[in-house]
């Protein structure tokens, strides 16, 4: 490590990207911040990011900024965005990080510390910065091969010599979010001795959402076989959720528009198993040790369950890899090729042994995954 990232005690994390991306920041962030001892950490980032932020214990403040830059960004006044840098220029911050994917350009953020006089600036970087990086990591993705988001941004503060602590993304759920969930189930009747399923239905990109009457047969199924299923979703997600539980037509309990962040983590973390698309709580699944089963739209390869017992299904498609918020090709088939049927399936595989409820028949939902055995894709990973 230079000299001068040696002695640098105020960093800013700069990750303007949604709850997910911040999540799989953490590892790096956990690095940044044990290098140095009583470094402390201020991340830059979005509102649902910095919603994210403040249930991760390595981050100690957090800095709120829609940047014009970035997708879901808001247009804003020159007057609001010089009150953010005259905000971090006054916290006289000795260095920035700029996590980014690499389809995103670092330089609006590099430009914007830069002009906030922060004197040490690092991120991955495609063409030479000039002075708008002190320190950057050359951009070999994708042509050099795409690495999992995770160990990209590991593989940055590597870069001025922040090592791994550990490589579990990092998320803790607060006591009092475990009691003000407690309360939120038991006023719907939660049963405890029944395996209990997280749903989580919603996505911020069409192209990555399962379709809801799959989901309701899938919740069908599931309750059929024993299980108790809490549907979650945000207060814009709420009709849509209703919906679900509608056509499903089976006894559910939902925290839809219900529950805030702290809350849903509290609930993630006392599931038997979380279903989910490629969303937000996919990840936090991940980070809090939940079996997770991943309805893994193939928009991009990268953002895969990190380092937890996990069941991706997807269906193969020659377009897939495209990137995109809305399927280009228009049929969706990556997700609405894979059968509730497997979904059920597969959430069932991954219950706890002693919680399988005794009405589900191993034999009967072997013969059915036997059957999806290209669309089913099982990965498993453990390690801390």
């Amino acid at each position: 490590m230079s000299a001068a990232w040696q002695v640098a005690q105020r960093v800013l994390c700069v990750r303007l990207d949604n709850l997910g991306d911040v999540l799989m920041s953490t590892p790096a962030i956990r690095a940044l911040k044990a290098a140095v001892p009583g470094r402390q950490i201020t991340l830059l980032a979005s509102s649902s990011g910095a919603a994210l932020a403040r249930l991760v214990p390595e981050i100690d403040d957090v800095i709120v900024f829609e940047a014009p830059w970035m997708k879901g960004g808001k247009e804003i006044t020159p007057e609001e965005n010089e009150r953010v840098r005259a905000e971090i220029a006054a916290r006289q911050f000795d260095a920035a990080v700029i996590f980014t994917v690499y389809s995103q350009n670092p330089l609006p953020a590099a430009y914007f510390c830069y002009l906030a006089g922060i004197p040490l600036r690092l991120a991955h970087c495609r063409e030479n910065p000039y002075h708008l990086l002190s320190d950057w990591a050359k951009e070999i993705e994708p042509e050099g091969g795409l690495r999992h988001e995770v160990q990209r941004q590991l593989d940055l503060v590597d870069h001025v010599g922040c090592r791994p602590v550990a490589r579990r993304m990092s998320l803790q759920v607060p006591p009092e979010a475990r009691r003000r969930l407690e309360r939120l189930l038991d006023a719907q009747g939660f049963d405890a001795t029944r395996p209990c399923v997280v749903v989580h239905t919603g996505a911020s990109a069409p192209s990555r959402r399962y379709p809801g009457e799959y989901f309701a047969v899938a919740i069908r199924q599931l309750v059929e076989a024993g299980c108790q299923v809490v549907l979650t979703g945000s207060v814009g997600e709420l009709a849509q959720v209703e919906q679900i539980r509608r056509r499903a037509g089976v006894p559910t309990l939902s925290l839809a528009g219900r529950a805030d962040l702290a809350e849903l983590a509290a609930a993630i973390e006392q599931a038997d198993v979380v279903l989910s698309n490629n969303s937000g709580p996919a990840h936090m699944a991940a980070a809090l040790g939940t079996p997770l089963v991943d309805l893994y739209a193939l928009t991009n390869p990268q953002h895969t369950p990190w380092l937890i017992r996990h069941v991706l299904l997807y269906h193969d498609v020659p377009c897939k890899y495209c990137y995109k918020s809305e399927c280009p090709q228009g049929h969706h088939d990556c997700l609405r090729r894979v059968t509730p049927n497997q979904v059920a399936d597969a959430v069932l595989s991954l219950l706890p042994q002693p919680a399988l409820p005794a009405s589900w028949s191993r034999s009967t939902t072997q013969g059915r995954a036997a059957e999806a055995v290209i669309t089913l894709q099982r990965r498993s990973s453990c390690a801390d």
